[in-house]
């Protein structure tokens, strides 16, 4: 099952879902939930302003198109979908339980985030009178753009697997939903933490591998053989270059899954007798909050990363969702697993971020 990453910008569209976008202003995701009700008309669920939350914000409207769907069939999918979004998420999620999101007021219809960089202004002075003038200089703004990507994974739905659910009275098989699901949650964690970048209308998503103002910290001895004091060292380095940026924690630690193990082990010598793994060293360290596997870091690789809106935000237009895209014939129904949301890592204009690479170099 493919996923992909469909950018829009500066009028240019890149995917068969953003050149829809394009071509029609807008991408309703309600009206892209079509549902057969009780009475065995077609509807949908229009927002009509309001608390995005609340339900009286929302009107059932009768469509003439044909639904597949009915309303606790839509339920079971979503049910899957948000299931797997819950287990796989780490670095993703880290952002939402930190508060670290930027929620977008029309997802649809934005497809460029226009965002702006500031330099260091303005001194405090200490004077007896309070009569003299403190240095008045402007801050410095720069403009950049962040593209907003769709990212979507395809699946099918057979009607004659699902009249068959129907009538024995089974639940809907999901598990094509779940794994179109997977495959955008694995996407969404490459963009943390993968070498890769996406560059499109004028700006680039980056990960904390590839921004141009991460810190690297020399790896001298892989994890993999090295001493818990060695390890421990390595991690004091990383949090000492992220406090010389002006960046005091709280930390998160991200580790490949090739150091997990390692991490379990005792802490120096039996003799010692401290009876802590190195884990437990690590965490007692001033500011680390937590130590998180990131499957998707490369070996040989971790992060250090200040959980601070200044350093890293999640810019989220709209959760992972279902719609139903597009019928061929009357027996194969496409729907979509979808969603618009991008991490967004951030330096001000001296270059200072919380961000921390340990790798052998």
């Amino acid at each position: 099952m493919d996923v992909r990453m469909d950018l829009l910008g500066n009028g240019v569209a890149q995917g068969d879902v953003a050149n829809f976008l394009m071509a029609n202003g807008r991408l309703d995701v309600g009206r892209m939930r079509p549902f057969i009700d009780d009475d065995g008309l077609n509807y949908v669920q229009v927002y009509v302003g309001g608390d995005p939350k609340d339900v009286s914000s929302y009107q059932m409207r009768p469509i003439q198109t044909n639904a597949t769907l009915r309303p606790h069939e839509w339920r079971q999918l979503d049910e899957a979908v948000l299931r797997v979004a819950e287990r796989q998420l780490v670095g993703i999620q880290d952002l939402i339980t930190n508060g670290l999101v930027y929620n977008l007021g029309n997802a649809m219809g934005t497809t460029v985030l226009e965002y702006h960089d500031i330099s260091d202004a303005l001194e405090a002075e200490m004077t007896m009178d309070g009569i003299s003038r403190a240095k008045g200089d402007r801050p410095v703004y720069t403009t950049n753009y962040l593209p907003l990507p769709i990212i979507h994974a395809d699946y099918e739905l057979n009607a004659r697997v699902l009249a068959a659910s129907r009538n024995l009275g089974n639940p809907l098989d999901t598990t094509l939903a779940e794994r179109a699901a997977r495959k955008v949650n694995e996407k969404l964690e490459s963009l943390l933490f993968s070498n890769t970048t996406y560059s499109f209308g004028g700006g680039t998503i980056y990960s904390y591998l590839t921004h141009p103002k991460v810190q690297v910290a020399d790896m001298k001895t892989a994890w993999t053989s090295a001493t818990g004091e060695t390890i421990v060292t390595d991690v004091i380095t990383m949090k000492e270059k992220s406090l010389a940026k002006k960046h005091f924690g709280p930390w998160v630690l991200y580790i490949p899954a090739g150091y997990e193990a390692i991490l379990d082990e005792d802490y120096g010598e039996a003799a010692d007798k401290n009876f802590i793994t190195i884990r437990d060293r690590i965490k007692a360290i001033g500011g680390i909050q937590d130590i998180k596997v990131a499957y998707m870091l490369p070996a040989d690789t971790v992060v250090l990363v200040e959980m601070n809106p200044e350093v890293v935000r999640l810019v989220r237009g709209l959760g992972i969702q279902n719609v139903e895209w597009q019928t061929e014939g009357n027996m194969v129904t496409k729907y979509k697993v979808l969603t618009i949301q991008v991490p967004q890592i951030r330096a001000d204009q001296e270059g200072n971020t919380g961000i921390v690479v340990l790798k052998q170099v």
